[in-house]
């Protein structure tokens, strides 16, 4: 957990950074004064509507295709744990933590609006658990989308009422009313409405997008690095990505990609040693020239991914809501298809990045293409294997994010009588974009670590200062070109420095920001 960093949650939106800080890092949070006061003062509204004899959806009545059946106030603490109980059937793997936290500080979020009227005392119970570290237990499948993520939201709901399993701040599996009394958190009996606004929302998917985010804007950075470290082993030209050729197509992220490439390139003594004349090439493989078109086009998708999950920060989705009058009106705005879109999205330009990388690859390996280098980079080809096998690793992960890339938000199937008869999965787009990002990383470490290898095999010609950091970095953690050794621990070596971000640091601690 950060030590000393509490997130402040009240009515105002969430910043992405402060959602990666308490979903991946621990940071605690506080309800603010005004997030109370927002929340006792449409608990209000939501009470008269109990005592009411008119049926007021989620308050007084059934859900979903149950809506028609009016519930005596006798029925309506049963009708809460009923309908948390009900609805927290997820199954299959749990899902990682930080997926978790995010949800609960989502959900933690929406509640502070003051649009779903549950009491501060049921608020704080769900920040105690944030703080304490105790993760409940939510499951890979069982959510559509729509109507939120009812069923991930319902494990923590059924937490927060003392029942179901969690993770403890060790992360040991335990029984959630003994995890809650070691904590001194004492579990609520959910009132009038409650259970129907802790699990009616978009705080899966959503903060699964954020995290991916985090995760992208690093992984194109280091795309960029692999990309300029290839065009080196290859012998490429980093003409083509001159600022005036590159400004007569003006999209934003193609210039930053552009940009990067000849900051990581300058001053390097592989592209100034085929500069004497000599070379006959008129241009590079696509793979190389259109680096920063094809990197720029996937920043561009983030940055829209970016404005799609501000505007759903900014949101208070349950159903029914509160409004600032004291209306209580039933909406769609549970609806997880903004999200589900710009997820599919993503897992499209992942795995397009993971794509050309492994064409670059690919070409340092082939003595048709490699201008010089020894067959697979090998010691000894014939005797040894050099990365032959590498690129195959980087192949089958490309062939799969191939397939992750096929949208789940077209995929609506009904549910609920047909009641829900069109959903988002929304949530299904976003766990395999998770795992288009974690393959991305993979496919981005084999070519660093291949381009690595070619760039020593240059020797005397030096890369460029950029660029040889990197390969400095690498060759702190795994050794340089020889015979065959096993590959596979360095493989994950480099994945390792790709995720920490140590490889954009080693390229910044040359260049500066990169874009």
């Amino acid at each position: 957990m950060r030590d000393n960093v509490v997130v402040n949650i009240g009515p105002e939106p969430l910043t992405f950074q402060e959602v990666v800080a308490v979903a991946r890092y621990g940071a605690a949070v506080r309800l603010t004064d005004d997030a109370v006061a927002a929340m006792a003062a449409a608990r209000t509204r939501v009470d008269e509507l109990a005592e009411s004899p008119t049926p007021a959806y989620g308050v007084s009545t059934g859900f979903g295709a149950l809506a028609t059946r009016h519930i005596a106030p006798s029925l309506r603490a049963q009708l809460q744990r009923s309908l948390v109980r009900s609805h927290a059937a997820g199954s299959g793997p749990e899902v990682e933590t930080e997926v978790t936290r995010g949800l609960m500080l989502l959900r933690l979020h929406t509640l502070a609006t003051g649009h779903t009227g549950v009491r501060p005392q049921t608020a704080k119970v769900l920040q105690a658990l944030l703080n304490a570290g105790i993760t409940p237990v939510v499951h890979e499948y069982g959510s559509l989308g729509c109507s939120g993520d009812l069923a991930p939201l319902s494990h923590v709901a059924l937490t927060i009422m003392g029942e179901g399993v969690v993770r403890d701040a060790e992360g040991k599996l335990t029984d959630a009313a003994e995890a809650l009394k070691q904590a001194g958190i004492e579990p609520v009996e959910l009132a009038a409405k409650e259970g129907l606004a802790l699990i009616n929302g978009t705080d899966g998917m959503l903060g699964m997008l954020i995290l991916a985010m985090d995760d992208l804007a690093r992984l194109f950075k280091t795309a960029d690095i692999s990309a300029a470290m290839s065009v080196e082993a290859l012998l490429g030209t980093d003409r083509v990505f001159a600022a005036d050729l590159q400004a007569l197509r003006p999209h934003p992220g193609q210039a930053d990609s552009a940009a990067n490439l000849r900051a990581l390139l300058a001053g390097s003594g592989i592209m100034a040693s085929h500069r004497d004349g000599t070379c006959t090439r008129v241009q590079d493989a696509y793979s190389l020239r259109c680096a920063p078109q094809v990197a720029g086009a996937a920043r561009d998708t983030l940055a829209h991914a970016a404005a799609v999950a501000g505007r759903e920060l900014a949101s208070a989705i349950d159903n029914p809501v509160v409004l600032a009058d004291g209306r209580v009106e039933s909406n769609g705005n549970f609806h997880g298809a903004p999200v589900g879109y710009v997820l599919d999205f993503l897992a499209i330009a992942a795995a397009d990045m993971a794509s050309i990388a492994e064409r670059r690859t690919d070409r340092m390996l082939d003595v048709a293409r490699n201008h010089g280098l020894p067959a697979f980079l090998a010691d000894d080809p014939g005797v040894d294997s050099g990365h032959m096998i590498a690129q195959y690793t980087q192949a089958a992960i490309v062939s799969e994010l191939k397939r992750l890339a096929a949208p789940a938000s077209v995929d609506s199937i009904p549910s609920s009588a047909m009641q829900e008869d069109h959903v988002s999965m929304g949530w299904s787009a976003a766990r395999k974009l998770r795992r288009a990002v974690e393959g991305l990383t993979r496919v981005l470490a084999v070519e660093i670590l291949t381009a690595a290898r070619a760039i020593d095999l240059r020797a005397p010609h030096a890369p460029a200062p950029a660029t040889g950091a990197v390969v400095n970095l690498l060759r702190q953690n795994v050794p340089g070109p020889g015979p065959d050794r096993f590959l596979a621990p360095e493989i994950e070596t480099v994945v390792r420095l790709v995720a920490d971000n140590s490889v954009v640091a080693a390229a910044e601690s040359v260049t500066g920001p990169l874009a």
